[in-house]
């Protein structure tokens, strides 16, 4: 194992790093998201998805998350040492590896989009369930209204996506809140838990 490390090439032993770094990242991530723990290692990359004619942008989830990096350089980084031998080119081998890690991020970002839309088709009914219940900021909610950020409530013991808005201060990733009021079909207005200081 050692004699294999020691033979390889300066270029070839960074992206073993980074591929065996992101590997094991990604299985982390996966067992602690079947566990039901919470996998956001939070994220400053978190993004507003609020389009430029202040639109929603919403994608599923946040394009610029630390879960998309790491599925990035999965792809990424096992294409390259993968490929290696067979593609001579480095130019070529670069671009079919980020084109690699671009389509694993899109393929998974479809695929959460699909299962928080199987959530949130449940026999729920919104208006009834979701005022008073608590949850944590997913993608960063603006202040004032002024664009929606996501947060995941749990609703009878069932985490669910959905956009929101706060009429306070800004909300970061992670940040404890509750849901005031129901303002649509799947968004909610919240404020931080425990914002009120006596």
């Amino acid at each position: 194992m050692i004699d294999w490390w020691l033979s390889l090439s300066s270029a070839m032993k960074i992206l073993w790093g980074i591929t065996l770094s992101a590997s094991l990242i990604f299985i982390i991530q996966t067992v602690l998201t079947f566990i039901g723990a919470d996998t956001d290692f939070n994220t400053d990359f978190d993004v507003d998805t609020t389009g430029i004619d202040g639109t929603d942008g919403d994608s599923g989830m946040g394009l610029l998350t630390f879960r998309n990096f790491v599925n990035f350089f999965l792809g990424f980084g096992w294409t390259s040492v993968l490929l290696h031998d067979r593609i001579k080119s480095d130019a070529v081998l670069f671009v079919v590896a980020v084109v690699i890690g671009v389509g694993l991020v899109a393929v998974v970002m479809l695929l959460f989009k699909w299962i928080s839309g199987m959530q949130q088709s449940g026999n729920i009914d919104l208006q009834k369930s979701a005022v008073g219940c608590s949850g944590k900021v997913y993608i960063p909610v603006p202040a004032g209204r002024s664009g929606m950020g996501k947060v995941q409530i749990s609703i009878n013991n069932a985490v669910r996506e959905y956009n929101a808005v706060t009429d306070g201060e800004a909300l970061k990733t992670g940040k404890d809140i509750t849901v005031v009021e129901v303002i649509g079909n799947d968004t909610v207005l919240v404020e931080e838990m425990n914002s009120i200081i006596i």
